[in-house]
């Protein structure tokens, strides 16, 4: 069959045009931007986003000068200024760093006990096939119970202290943490297994020298992937029972339908988000280049 290019020089064939746009969509997905393009593209979206937020809000507030629903940037940035000046009552600390300080913590604790619970369990029926018939259909069960119905539960059991809260959060991902750790588990080459126990490798040693290393990236990432659902439970329990804490403040100033609080509140959460992703995968890096090959 002849082939032709076009103007671009890309070859297409004249009497396969499918076999011609296949050849045009290869060279589409080839193309890599470097990492100044990358940091382009990515703004742009945003960049685009936030115009026409600006453009939505003047007009609103040409029509109407007192809407709340669109605050102004300006209104927005005054509002920031006074919950990071204003000083909480209860705990002399500033607005903004009282409510971060107290999520943050609750959090940290329910991130750790979930990561801790999925690493050690992960790796116990992962390595071994009777706890895995034992314990994998109560983990599976766990897994699709939606954690926010539980609240009342542990409101109820534990109080509406930071213990309450801490459940929560770890209860709301440490099964689904532990599913995707065994799975990973399980894939592991049995060769790998079966060299060990050669070597005279018993049941722990197989599960601390052999799966262990290989399980600590995947952690991360299950760690990396947890972290937006972690938000929303530890949002959702704050709203129901806190005197202070992000999703708390967020609920609060709600019933004065403060988006020139809530927007901020918003922001401020996704940049923590954002950060603490970052942290993780940076750690991910560092310590486990091997499992960072080049990809797409």
């Amino acid at each position: 069959m002849a082939e032709q290019k076009d103007g671009n020089g890309t070859a297409y064939d004249h009497h396969d045009p499918a076999r011609g746009q296949a050849r045009r969509m290869r060279r589409l997905v080839d193309i890599r931007p470097q990492r100044a393009s990358r940091l382009l593209l990515g703004a742009l979206p945003i960049v685009a986003l936030l115009l026409v937020y600006l453009l939505a809000s003047e007009a609103r507030h040409a029509a109407n000068p007192a809407d709340k629903v669109l605050p102004t940037f300006a209104a927005m940035a005054q509002a920031a200024h006074d919950f990071t000046t204003q000083r909480d009552p209860a705990t002399d600390r500033i607005l903004l760093v009282a409510d971060t300080l107290a999520s943050l913590y609750r959090l940290g604790i329910g991130l750790a006990i979930a990561t801790a619970t999925a690493l050690i369990l992960g790796l116990l029926l992962g390595t071994v096939p009777l706890a895995r018939a034992l314990l994998g259909p109560m983990v599976a069960i766990i897994a699709v119970i939606p954690p926010v119905a539980v609240l009342p539960i542990l409101f109820i059991v534990l109080g509406l202290d930071e213990a309450s809260k801490i459940a929560l959060i770890a209860i709301g991902i440490a099964p689904f943490m532990t599913r995707d750790l065994t799975g990973f588990v399980t894939g592991l080459p049995a060769e790998q297994f079966a060299k060990a126990q050669t070597l005279g490798a018993n049941s722990w040693q197989l599960a601390i020298r052999v799966a262990l290393p290989q399980l600590m990236p995947r952690l991360i990432e299950a760690l990396r992937l947890s972290m937006g659902p972690a938000w929303v439970f530890l949002i959702a329990a704050e709203a129901v029972a806190s005197d202070v804490g992000l999703g708390y403040r967020i609920f609060l100033v709600r019933r004065y339908f403060a988006m020139d609080i809530i927007l901020p509140y918003v922001a401020w959460i996704s940049l923590l988000a954002i950060l603490a992703d970052a942290l993780l995968m940076a750690i991910s890096r560092r310590g486990f280049p091997w499992a960072h090959g080049a990809g797409r």
